[in-house]
């Protein structure tokens, strides 16, 4: 007589190869993230000022690099704008699609006064009715040498 052994059917999942290919996205996402996120390096002047409501949907944020170029920021997508001219027709078209978003214009700390004044002037030549200015929060040292 022959004694058979029965096997039993193995139910584990192998999981090596979801391992495998979430190891490769990662590295896809890492090497692809900082093309994504580009943005306009601006030295922010130091002010004390309130926090904008965040209620309130994604703003248009209008920069002024050191250099006086100018770019435009809705959401994680920036795009530079050429003339004053390009950036009110951009502003005009913006606002038909998003009526209740803040305008607000970014300046850096070193570019000249009127850049940031011509870019203002500019919006309200567009149409907007509020233009705010961003700054960076004042640190304790400068608060204490007021």
């Amino acid at each position: 007589m022959s004694v058979r052994s029965r096997r039993r059917a193995v139910a584990e999942i192998n999981v090596v190869p979801y391992i495998d290919v979430m190891l490769v996205l990662l590295v896809i996402f890492i090497a692809t993230a900082p093309v994504i996120m580009q943005g306009v390096q601006v030295d922010l002047p130091q002010a004390e000022s309130k926090t904008m409501d965040q209620e309130l949907s994604d703003p248009a944020i209008v920069y002024v690099d050191r250099e006086g170029r100018y770019s435009v920021q809705v959401g994680s997508g920036s795009t530079p704008v050429a003339s004053l001219e390009e950036l009110a027709e951009w502003i005009r078209s913006f606002r038909v699609n998003h009526p209740d978003s803040p305008v607000v214009v970014s300046g850096d700390r070193a570019v000249a006064y009127d850049a940031v004044v011509q870019v203002m002037v500019t919006l309200k030549n567009a149409g907007e009715k509020s233009v705010g200015l961003v700054t960076e929060p004042l640190d304790k040292s400068s608060r204490d040498r007021k």
